[in-house]
């Protein structure tokens, strides 16, 4: 299991070109949104990004419905992991409809520049591409937390929306560590 820093509030998200599912190639500028930007990082085998994929693809939604472009990223070494390959992405994003791109990281060049650490790894960025959320979707872990357990991702994301600031409480995310290529 892995963990991520805390929030580095006003860290600037580098750019990055990555190809997608969907057969398009997309850049940050091309997937933020008038009012954000939430970036994944997640892949296909993770039980706990399974645990959570109904909820993950539910708050994009309404993520989405108030102007915050959303995006997913797989960087895992998929020679290792042969469920995060690309086909198996392709086929996973068809299969549950995710209503946001779902680009492959294959150099891992984007999950380095970025300090992913695990996936799930949610990085929620305010208009103008900074870092104001690096916390858990909600209290799930392995198993999926209580139907009425807080969203604390789309709570924090909304106030970033309202404010460009998230909140100074957050809780990180936890899950499987991002599998690494051999140096």
């Amino acid at each position: 299991m892995a963990t991520p820093p805390v929030c580095d509030f006003g860290w600037k998200a580098p750019g990055f070109s990555l190809p997608a599912t969907d057969g398009k190639t997309y850049s940050l500028s091309d997937l933020s949104g008038p009012r954000g930007t939430l970036i994944m990082f997640i892949c296909n085998h993770c039980p706990y990004v399974l645990a959570v994929l109904d909820r993950i693809l539910r708050d994009a939604r309404a993520l989405q419905d108030i102007g915050v472009g959303v995006a997913a990223i797989c960087s895992n070494d998929a020679t290792t992991h042969p469920d995060d390959s690309f086909d198996k992405m392709r086929e996973m994003a068809e299969t549950h409809d995710f209503p946001f791109p779902y680009l492959h990281d294959e150099s891992q060049e984007v999950a380095r520049a970025w300090g992913a650490a695990c996936t799930p790894d949610f990085f929620g960025l305010n208009a103008g591409g900074e870092l104001q959320y690096r916390g858990r979707l909600d209290a799930s872990g392995r198993a999926p937390a209580p139907e009425d357990a807080p969203r604390e991702l789309l709570d924090a994301m909304r106030q970033i929306v309202e404010t460009g600031q998230g909140p100074r409480e957050q809780v990180p995310s936890m899950g499987c560590s991002i599998k690494w290529k051999a140096a």
